[in-house]
């Protein structure tokens, strides 16, 4: 939070009046959806659909309707230092959040779409169980979904939002969230499997890590339907 502070504090004051104002922007979403009658917003997002290796990461994330976390936006507009400040500000402040994975193998057997909506809806699920729990009772929640596809099976109501987390302050929150944990997990299997380069790359196809599996054969943690066109390049 300290260093969450120190960020606002050096605002310029049009820039922070600036700020507030598209943090405001990003709720209207949350807003309507308490005018009609919903009690809690689930922002959900996902990263690493991408990624040549490791598992797809989703959070499901229950921001306070009345916080007012500055400085929310899409993960990958966020330098590495705004991500990690702005993830344990998201959770110390979150009414709740968790977390769903889908490793490489299951990428592999249902291919990454129906992996990320698997571990969109475990996420769910487990902020549902939560919240159920904190209350002691049901809430009228409302799940958000970063993009354009609905996830089967999601035991609350549901909205997709084409570029959610610059648009909701929730989705928002989830990406960050989703982001930082999956960065982290690539940075311990860097140390599990060097050479790949994964602490820099996080699994993306950069020109190192593709040179890295022609020339190490892929690593226990690599999805291999992703490799096909790769090591194929390699057969005479």
């Amino acid at each position: 939070m300290e260093e969450y502070h120190k960020i606002i504090d050096r605002m310029k004051p049009e820039k922070l009046e600036t700020e507030r104002e598209r943090i405001a922007a990003m709720k209207a979403h949350e807003l309507e959806a308490r005018a009609e009658g919903c009690e809690l917003v689930l922002g959900i997002d996902e990263v690493g659909r991408g990624p040549l290796c490791g598992p797809v990461v989703t959070c499901c994330c229950v921001l306070d309707p009345d916080s007012d976390i500055l400085l929310l936006n899409d993960s990958k507009k966020l330098s590495e230092k705004k991500r990690e400040i702005l993830s344990d500000v998201i959770m110390e402040s979150a009414v709740c959040y968790a977390f769903g994975e889908a490793s490489p193998q299951t990428i592999d057997e249902i291919n990454i779409l129906n992996a990320t909506k698997k571990a969109m809806r475990e996420a769910c699920e487990s902020c549902i169980r939560m919240l159920e729990e904190k209350y002691q009772r049901s809430l009228r929640l409302k799940a958000f979904i970063d993009g354009n596809q609905e996830v089967e099976g999601l035991p609350i109501p549901q909205e997709t939002i084409v570029k959610g987390d610059s648009a909701s302050v929730s989705i928002a929150a989830a990406s960050i969230l989703a982001k930082v944990r999956r960065d982290h997990m690539l940075e311990e299997m860097d140390k599990l499997y060097p050479g790949y380069g994964f602490a820099r790359n996080k699994g993306y196809g950069t020109r190192e890590h593709v040179d890295a599996i022609r020339s190490l054969g892929p690593a226990p943690i690599h999805r291999m339907s992703f490799l096909k066109g790769i090591l194929q390049d390699d057969q005479p």
